[in-house]
């Protein structure tokens, strides 16, 4: 868990609750478990009919926040304002909108707890209120995580549960979803819904419930790709055309612009040994290897040609200039493509 998410939670859960709570940032995971947790915690089922207040940026003015900020809890040691997606309170960034808000902060209710959900990107600091909200706040600011983190996430989340999982069922979780954090705990959910077993969970486990096929799936299309091996990327082609719901094209070809676009950096790394990859990529060392393979046998310039093909690709599957291709038609062309 993000060192940050886990100091803010870690006082929750003591029931030491703070004004403010600024909560902002690329990654959305911790700044909805964070606003979860106070939304279901720091009032009782009985107090929360009079003193919650959930409200959207986009619906919401700063003077109208703050009104509801400023009233007082009925028969309650506290109350609670939520502002989903913060960003977008109409008058944020201007200046009237910023100086009520930074007035506040400045000055905040002891009996409210205002939470803002400042969701993709952080306020502004150039600005005044973004130079000085974060120390007149609990304040907390969620980067995307590197790829080399995802792994140590899914055994963080699978702890959290009194449950264990082994590393290469959580490597291929950590691979199959990528960083998106939101959609990389709803999988792992899956997974846990009918594991009654205190057992590990394996990889096995994991490509039943998540609906990756053992023998043809996107990791081995990969793998069939960095050793230039025809037949086996043939018959993954073949069996994605076949079974197109449990093989959506826009996700495979979205994971294969991810690997090219890291093979392309890899091209400008010094120390290109699986070591100095992992270092310089961000990725797991279980993966490096793959690089250090693909890098023997595709160049700089075709690495390249491969992005913009995936691109192309991308476009195609999405109605732009597909004619009257299918799917499957342009999933082969593009796999032929990557690899002549």
């Amino acid at each position: 868990m993000d060192s940050a998410a886990k100091k803010i939670l870690d006082k929750l859960k003591a029931k030491k609750f703070d004004p403010v709570y600024l909560l902002q940032g690329e990654e959305t995971y911790y700044i909805d478990l964070i606003s979860d947790y106070i939304e279901a915690n720091a009032l009782s089922g009985a107090e929360k009919g009079f003193n919650q207040v959930i409200v959207y940026g986009k619906d919401a003015t700063m003077a109208t926040i703050l009104t509801h900020a400023r009233r007082f809890p009925m028969m309650a040691e506290r109350q609670v304002v939520i502002v989903r997606e913060a960003q977008d309170i109409t008058d944020l960034n201007k200046e009237n909108g910023s100086k009520l808000l930074l007035d506040y902060l400045n000055r905040p209710s002891p009996t409210t707890v205002l939470v803002l959900c400042h969701k993709h990107k952080t306020l502004d600091k150039r600005r005044e209120l973004g130079k000085k909200a974060e120390q007149l706040a609990v304040s907390a600011t969620f980067k995307k995580p590197y790829d080399n983190q995802l792994v140590e996430f899914v055994h963080g989340y699978v702890a959290e549960k009194n449950l264990s999982i082994e590393d290469k069922a959580a490597q291929l979780l950590a691979e199959y979803v990528g960083n998106d954090l939101n959609r990389l705990a709803n999988e792992i959910n899956k997974v846990l819904i009918d594991h009654n077993s205190k057992d590990p969970i394996d990889a096995n486990e994991v490509m039943a419930k998540v609906g990756i096929s053992r023998e043809y799936n996107i990791f081995e299309l990969q793998r069939a790709l960095i050793n230039k091996d025809w037949l086996l990327a043939a018959k993954i082609s073949n069996y994605f055309e076949a079974n197109p719901k449990k093989n959506p094209a826009i996700p495979l070809v979205a994971f294969l612009y991810s690997f090219f676009s890291k093979l392309l950096a890899a091209h400008s790394v010094g120390d290109r040994s699986s070591s100095g990859l992992t270092a310089a990529l961000k990725i797991n060392p279980y993966v490096a290897k793959d690089y250090v393979n693909a890098l023997q046998r595709y160049s700089h310039d075709k690495t390249l040609q491969n992005i913009s093909l995936l691109r192309q690709a991308d476009l195609k599957l999405k109605g732009v200039n597909s004619g009257s291709e299918s799917e499957g038609q342009i999933m082969k062309e593009l796999i032929f493509g990557l690899m002549v």
